[in-house]
C-alpha cells in the first residue's frame, strides 16, 4: 500500500516540485491514462478528472512529512506548492520504488510546462477518449463551456497527447 505513495512522491520529486491542487490532479491522470503505473482511481468532477485517493494520499504524505505543502495567497484565490522533502527521497529509497523510466520524466517534465487549464482540457479529453474525436469535442465544449476553448487549442491538446504518447511508444 504504502509503495503507492512512495511513487506519487517520487513522482512530485521528479517534477521538482508541482504548484498547483489542480494541476497535480490532472498530471497524475494524463501519467495513468498513458499507462503509467498509478493506480488511483478518477472520477469526473467540475474540473475535470478528479481523485479522492489523490488527495487523501497527499495529505498523508504531507502530514508523515515526505511532502511539504506551501500554501502561497495570490489575493483573490489560494494556491498550494508540493515538494518533496529530504525525508520524501529517503522514503522512496526504502519503500524501493524502481526509478521513474525516461519516458515518465519526460512526460511530467512537458506537463510541467503547461498551464493548469490546458492540463484540464487534455484531462478531460482523455477521459472521454472511449468516443470518437468530434464527439469527445463536444463533451468538452458541454461541459468546460465557460473555459471557451477554441479550435486551436483543442488540437493542441490532441498533438499534446500524441506526442506523450509516441513518447511513451519510443523508450
Amino acid at each position: 500500500m504504502l509503495e503507492e505513495h512512495a511513487k506519487v512522491v517520487q513522482f512530485i520529486g521528479v517534477a521538482d516540485g508541482i504548484t498547483g491542487r489542480k494541476k497535480l490532479q490532472k498530471m497524475v491522470y494524463i501519467a495513468k491514462k498513458l499507462q503509467y503505473a498509478y493506480k488511483e482511481k478518477y472520477e469526473f468532477h467540475i474540473y475535470g478528472p478528479y481523485s479522492e485517493e489523490l488527495t487523501l494520499r497527499i495529505e498523508e504524505l504531507c502530514n508523515m512529512g515526505f511532502l511539504q505543502e506551501e500554501r502561497q495567497d495570490k489575493g483573490s484565490y489560494v494556491q498550494y506548492k508540493y515538494q518533496m522533502t529530504d525525508a520524501g527521497e529517503h522514503f522512496t529509497q526504502m519503500a524501493r520504488v524502481e526509478e521513474a523510466e525516461p519516458s515518465l520524466v519526460s512526460c511530467i517534465n512537458l506537463m510541467k510546462e503547461k498551464s493548469s487549464r490546458f492540463l484540464e482540457l487534455v484531462s478531460t479529453l482523455l477521459y472521454f477518449d472511449h468516443l470518437p474525436k468530434d464527439d469527445q469535442i463536444e463533451k468538452v465544449h458541454v461541459l468546460k463551456g465557460k473555459l471557451k476553448f477554441t479550435a486551436d487549442e483543442i488540437d493542441e491538446a490532441f498533438t499534446f497527447v500524441m506526442n506523450l504518447m509516441n513518447q511513451r511508444a519510443v523508450q
